[in-house]
C-alpha cells in the first residue's frame, strides 16, 4: 500500500503550549491508523490539522499526493466523527444521515438509495424514524458513522468515538467499527487514549507524547519491542529494573548486573557494550510463577520471592512478589480446572522465571527517566 495521507514536519502551537513538534507521519491507503497517548498528547490537535480545523504553523498536510494543507475543511474529502456524535437533536437517523446529501443537492431518489444503504451498513433500518434522544449511546455513534461515510470521504477521522459508552459496549463497538470498515475499506485516521482500542482496531499505531511522536508500528511491535521507555511504560503493563550490562556475550546476548538478582540474561535487541546503563523491561504475562523451583535452563532466569498481593479475575491471576526492592506484578493465566490445585497466596515463597528473549532492553542515563519514576523501587525517586 502506498503512502495515502502523510504529514510533513507539522508543528503547531496554542500560545506558549506547542502542540506538535515537528510531526511527520505516514497512513496508507486503506489502513486503520491510531493516534495514541495521553491527554494533551497532540493526538487531537493532528487529527483537527488533518480535518482542516486547525493549520499548522510550519509543515504540510497531504491526501493523496495533494497538498490539502490550505484547502479549507468543507472541500476536504475527509469527515470527522466527534466523541459526543455531534447529531442534530431535532432530526430523526434518516435526516441526519442525509444531511450532507440534501445539502449537496443530491436528487431525491438517489438520497434514498444512499441513506437505506448506510442504515443497512449500520443495521439502524428499524430505527429510522426515531430522534436522537431515543436510541442509545452505541445506536447514535452508528448513525454519526453512516451520516459520515455517506459522503464518500476519502478519509475517515474519528475523535475518541468510544470514550463516552461503558465497558461492554465499547467492547461491541470495537467489533462493529472493524467490521465496517472491512466493508467500507476507507483509510481511519482514529485518535484515543485507551490503548486496549488501538490495539484491537489498528493495522498501525502511532504512540505520541508531550507533541512528539515516540514510536510508529504494528501493535504487536509496539507491544513487544519498545523503542522507548514512554512507550514500553504507556502500552500495557511492565515490570521495570535498573541494570548495567556487566558483560556482552555474543550479538545475541548480554548480563546484566541488577540489584539484588542474581546475574540476568537479555537478548540484544540492539548493540550493547559492557558499562551501558540499560533498563530491562519484562511483561507480567511473560513471567511464571511456581512455589518450586524450575529445572536449570542457560537461557532462563530465575530469582525467588514472597508473594504480596493476589487479585483473582476468573480468567487469570494477578500476584505481586516482592523481590529485594522491587515489586514484581505477574500474570498467571488459568489453562486448567483451578479447584483441582493448590494455589499460590499471600506469604509464599515462589520462584519466578522468564526467558531472555522474553526481557527487553531499553537505554538508561544517569539522569533518571521521568516516563519510568512510577515503577522503578520505592525510595528511588
Amino acid at each position: 500500500m502506498e503512502e495515502f495521507l502523510v504529514f510533513d514536519k507539522v508543528s503547531k502551537s496554542f500560545g506558549d503550549v506547542q502542540a506538535l513538534k515537528n510531526v511527520s507521519l505516514s497512513v496508507k491507503k486503506g489502513e486503520i491508523f491510531s493516534l495514541l497517548g495521553p491527554s494533551g498528547c497532540g493526538k487531537t490537535t493532528l487529527l483537527r490539522v488533518a480535518a482542516g480545523f486547525e493549520r499548522p504553523d510550519s509543515g504540510r498536510v497531504y491526501l493523496d499526493g495533494e497538498d490539502i494543507t490550505d484547502i479549507p475543511p468543507n472541500r476536504r474529502k475527509v469527515n470527522t466523527i466527534f466523541q459526543n456524535y455531534a447529531l442534530f437533536p431535532h432530526m430523526s437517523v434518516w435526516e441526519n444521515i442525509a444531511f450532507g446529501l440534501k445539502v449537496a443537492g443530491m436528487p431525491g431518489a438517489r438520497i434514498t438509495e444512499e441513506v437505506n444503504r448506510m442504515l443497512a451498513l449500520v443495521h439502524m433500518e428499524d430505527q429510522a424514524r426515531k430522534k436522537p434522544d431515543q436510541i442509545s449511546g452505541g445506536q447514535k455513534q452508528r448513525v454519526a458513522i453512516a451520516r459520515a461515510l455517506i459522503n464518500k470521504p476519502r478519509v475517515l477521522l474519528l475523535d475518541e468515538p468510544l470514550a463516552a459508552l461503558d465497558l461492554k459496549l465499547r467492547q461491541r463497538m470495537i467489533i462493529e467499527l472493524d467490521s465496517i470498515h472491512d466493508e467500507v475499506g476507507i483509510t481511519f485516521l482514529f485518535v484515543t487514549h485507551d490503548q486496549g482500542e488501538a490495539m484491537s482496531l489498528s493495522d498501525q499505531i502511532a504512540v505520541m507524547n508531550e507533541g512528539n511522536v515516540e514510536q510508529v508500528g504494528t501493535p504487536v511491535q509496539i507491544y513487544e519491542a519498545p523503542v522507548s521507555s514512554f512507550s514500553a511504560a504507556f502500552i500495557g503493563d511492565a515490570n521495570f529494573f535498573e541494570g548495567m550490562v556487566s558483560r556482552v556475550e555474543g550479538a545475541d546476548y548480554s548480563r546484566l548486573s541488577i540489584e539484588g538478582f542474581p546475574e540476568v540474561l537479555c537478548f540484544n535487541d540492539q548493540p550493547r557494550s559492557q558499562g551501558d546503563l540499560v533498563y530491562l523491561s519484562v511483561r507480567p504475562e511473560k513471567v511464571r510463577i511456581s512455589r518450586d523451583r524450575p529445572r536449570d535452563d542457560e537461557r532462563v532466569n530465575m530469582v525467588e520471592g514472597a508473594v504480596e498481593d493476589v487479585i483473582y479475575l476468573g480468567s487469570h491471576t494477578r500476584y505481586w512478589v516482592r523481590v529485594d526492592q522491587y515489586r514484581l506484578a505477574v500474570t498467571r493465566q488459568h489453562q486448567r480446572f483451578q479447584l483441582d490445585e493448590k494455589p499460590v497466596t499471600w506469604g509464599d515463597s515462589v520462584w519466578l522465571s522468564w526467558h531472555a528473549d522474553d526481557g527487553f532492553m531499553l537505554q538508561r542515563y544517569e539522569e533518571k527517566d521521568e516516563d519510568l519514576l512510577a515503577f522503578l523501587p520505592e525510595g528511588e525517586e
